[in-house]
């Protein structure tokens, strides 16, 4: 599984910021017909889309490994006394 994606979402949230900052020395004010601010809102939240998407992901994939390399042993107790009674 790739780390792009993660690295991708910090990478817009830079362009976020540094938009941000540039509009706050008046460097810029609009990216063609939309306002600097609505520009840099867009773009970092899908930054924090993509990592936040991309860390659920790999803790979801963490999760179904651990539950696959768990040992039979490891059955809750309501389980083991199903097996006992029948």
């Amino acid at each position: 599984m790739s780390r792009a994606p993660r690295f991708a979402g910090y990478a817009l949230m830079a362009v976020a910021a540094l938009l941000a900052l540039a509009m706050r020395r008046g460097a810029i004010d609009q990216i063609g017909p939309f306002p600097v601010a609505a520009v840099a809102l867009l773009v970092g939240m899908i930054g924090v889309m993509l990592v936040f998407t991309d860390l659920m992901v790999r803790g979801l994939y963490a999760q179904i490994g651990a539950a696959k390399n768990a040992a039979p042993d490891d059955a809750p107790d309501e389980e083991k006394r199903r097996d006992e009674m029948e």
